[in-house]
């Protein structure tokens, strides 16, 4: 390694998603100023833009030892990296410097964007595409075979919830947000009937716009209630449902399920009466209508009755 002055690296972050017209103008800066631009990916997407601009790219994946004498006497290198980082790269950097004999130059990170709210979600889609393509269990996985896992991580960001953990609520949100991913990925090889992520989320889109008319149009909504009166008729017309039970899956847990019908029947201002026979499902379906009519969720209510009743177990048990 030289002994001349350590220089400088410049770890520019450009966003894939923003050609160069809409780069910061201190990324501009230090594209412009720095003795070398270097990229090692080749496909990078800003690559074509840049060299239309005038900048010079050199296509090169450069070894920690490589970049570190890249910088000697006094040097400015700006590395452009790829939406998935290099870890081999940085965790070299990061060894050089802990050896202490290596003159290290000055390491700055620069955001070359500033992206909108949802930009990673982007990033989000080219990993998963790229793990579908290239990793051997995912490429394997079906709709069906992914099925226990949405349940299991819906189950864990309730329980995320629950405890109020914000942490785990933040990681429970991913795992749920991945499962949509995947289940989109895979519908896009589809040979009768594909759709992307894009499409998911332009019916969802659509489906907002269209069930907030009070939003997005003319209509009045004062109260909560005024919205999800008008959200469901809006749901009949568009589903052209028969009876306030369609569209109630009826492989959701028990108690839920008893609820969400006595939530419809009562929406919609019918009177029917809750059949009994004495048997303990009866029971429990009368005592779920009643917490839905009180504005009780009856699986919430059960969870945190049943979540006491454990600890009271633990501490019989002198845990």
């Amino acid at each position: 390694m030289t002994s001349e002055s350590p220089g400088r690296v410049v770890l520019l972050t450009a966003s894939h998603r923003v050609a160069p017209g809409l780069l910061s103008w201190p990324a501009w800066q230090a594209l412009h100023s720095a003795d070398r631009v270097l990229c090692p990916d080749e496909h990078h997407p800003q690559l074509p833009y840049l060299r239309e601009a005038g900048v010079a790219v050199e296509h090169a994946p450069p070894t920690a030892e490589e970049l570190v004498e890249a910088c000697a006497g006094g040097r400015t290198v700006l590395l452009l990296a790829s939406g998935e980082g290099d870890r081999r790269l940085t965790d070299g950097l990061a060894r050089l410097a802990g050896s202490g004999r290596v003159a290290m130059p000055e390491l700055e990170l620069l955001p070359g964007s500033y992206d909108l709210p949802g930009a990673r979600l982007l990033d989000l889609v080219q990993v998963m595409d790229r793990v579908r393509r290239e990793c051997p269990w995912t490429s394997a996985q079906t709709h069906e075979g992914l099925v226990k896992y949405a349940i299991e991580e819906a189950y864990e960001l309730v329980e995320a919830i629950e405890d109020e953990d914000r942490t785990a609520l933040r990681e429970e949100l991913g795992d749920v947000l991945l499962q949509v991913v995947f289940h989109a990925r895979i519908a896009e090889e589809d040979p009768e009937e594909p759709f992307s992520v894009d499409d998911v989320a332009g019916t969802l889109v659509e489906k907002l716009i269209h069930r907030h008319p009070h939003v997005f149009g003319d209509a009045t909504a004062e109260t909560p209630e005024d919205v999800h009166a008008h959200w469901q008729r809006t749901k009949a017309v568009e589903k052209r449902r028969e009876s306030v039970t369609d569209g109630v899956p009826l492989g959701q847990p028990g108690l839920a399920l008893a609820a969400k019908l006595a939530g419809r029947a009562r929406a919609a201002g019918l009177d029917v009466d809750l059949p009994a026979d004495g048997g303990v499902g009866y029971e429990l379906l009368a005592l779920a209508a009643r917490a839905e009519a009180a504005g009780v969720d009856p699986e919430t209510a059960l969870r945190a009755a049943a979540r006491t009743y454990r600890d009271a177990i633990r501490a019989a048990e002198g845990l």
